[in-house]
């Protein structure tokens, strides 16, 4: 019997962050947390949850965005949308008249991937897999037939895409093995975010070290000399032997970039990212000639596929860092790691944001099972806050993250987090909590 999707629910759900300072940084100082979210739900009552992840004013945009896409799926047989994942993906970005809000880009672009994710999700538990499964379970021709290469293959061909995968298959089962028993590596950057005082940043970089965590993440960007100090803090908290990664969330200028990592470089840090404008291709590839051996990394507000194509073209990361919401969902996110595989670059996704761990963690470990098959040089970004209002949080055991077990794309929210903090009416907003 068909299952037609009939009904969605939009919802601005913000988190006040802000007053806390979690997630600040030089770019956004005083975030909440949010996102624009979305439940499918179909006749016989299944339903799908997908979010874009925001950080405040203007979420309600995004929920606008999603009203405006809904039509494209209403009456969609989920079994139908299950078979056909890359179709339903063409059907949503290619819309005539929506398309020129984009095309690929924007808040119809973060609205898009809210939707598919929510497809994604509504497919995945419709036959009672994690979506990273589903994912590991495809042939290499299915796995192609999700990815839009229109504009990508001038740099990876279908076929050679397909190759790729084929290479890795007889290893699959053995990584799937080790990813249950041992899950993937990851990096914290809960302990230096940068509105944190030192003694606060000190107590955290404690704290991780004594959990296993070896990769430590800080944001730099507000002003060198306390960048300086606070990357002296850190460094001499955990030792030579740790990995020190920056992130500079974009505010820095080509020139500036290259005299502040100059600076920078004598904490040994291993990437700098967002150094600059995520949209200067060539500024970055000059960044990264003149910084190396420090890498730089990027992606997270890089907006599609096609900039991801073009900075592993010019050589310009080291590191790549899709994110589950800027690009739109799965099928496109897989297209960029098999670029970032063609090309030599490791993958190590941006999750900072609500919701983004529980995306990522299907991502990487897909990634490893059928993709890469390698983890060097490879971890995946954690935050310690919000999950406790996933229904299936992600699980961290010894600085790795723990493979979903839970039918979904684990993204689905407690329905009191949900009443408590939607925007302006929940109790954390309307002063009733």
């Amino acid at each position: 019997m068909p299952d037609r999707i009939v009904k969605a629910v939009m919802r601005d759900i913000r988190f006040p962050t802000s007053r806390s300072l979690d997630g600040s940084d030089a770019m956004n100082k005083a975030p909440d947390y949010s996102a624009a979210y979305v439940t499918l739900i179909t006749e016989s009552g299944l339903q799908g949850d997908g979010l874009t992840f925001t950080i405040g004013r203007g979420t309600e945009i995004c929920v606008a965005a999603l009203d405006a896409l809904f039509p494209l799926v209403e009456g969609l047989d989920i079994d139908e949308v299950s078979g056909d994942l890359g179709g339903v993906w063409k059907r949503l970005t290619g819309d005539s008249q929506l398309r020129w809000l984009g095309p690929d880009k924007g808040v119809i672009h973060l609205a898009t991937a809210a939707i598919v994710n929510a497809l994604w999700d509504l497919a995945a538990k419709r036959l009672g897999k994690p979506v990273w499964r589903i994912l590991a379970d495809m042939s290499p021709k299915e796995t192609i037939a999700l990815v839009d290469w229109r504009y990508l293959r001038d740099a990876l061909d279908p076929g050679e895409a397909r190759e790729l995968l084929e290479e890795k298959m007889p290893g699959r089962a053995a990584r799937i093995a080790e990813m249950e028993a041992q899950g993937y590596p990851a990096y914290t950057t809960s302990a230096g975010w940068l509105g944190y005082s030192d003694d606060k940043v000190r107590t955290l970089v404690r704290a991780a070290m004594a959990e296993g965590w070896t990769h430590f993440k800080m944001k730099v960007g507000a002003d060198i000399e306390d960048d300086v100090r606070r990357a002296r803090l850190i460094r001499e908290e955990i030792g030579p032997d740790r990995k020190l990664m920056m992130d500079a969330n974009q505010v820095w200028g080509v020139e500036e970039s290259i005299a502040n990592m100059s600076r920078l470089a004598a904490f040994d840090p291993w990437w700098i990212e967002e150094p600059t404008s995520p949209d200067d291709v060539l500024g970055h590839a000059r960044i990264a000639r003149e910084i190396a051996p420090i890498n730089v990394a990027t992606g997270e507000h890089c907006q599609n596929a096609i900039m991801f194509k073009q900075l592993l073209q010019a050589n310009a990361i080291g590191f790549c860092q899709i994110d589950s919401c800027r690009l739109a969902g799965p099928n496109e996110i897989i297209g960029v790691l098999l670029m970032a595989e063609k090309f030599g670059v490791p993958v190590c996704p941006h999750a900072g944001g609500v919701g983004l761990c529980e995306y990522v963690q299907h991502i990487s470990i897909f990634d490893y099972i059928a993709v890469s098959g390698s983890l060097e040089n490879r971890v995946l970004e954690y935050v310690d806050h919000l999950h406790e209002h996933f229904v299936d949080p992600v699980v961290i055991r010894d600085g790795r993250y723990m493979p979903p077990q839970k039918p979904g794309y684990s993204i689905t929210m407690h329905d009191q987090s949900l009443a408590e903090y939607t925007f302006p009416d929940g109790a954390a907003w309307s002063g009733q909590n």
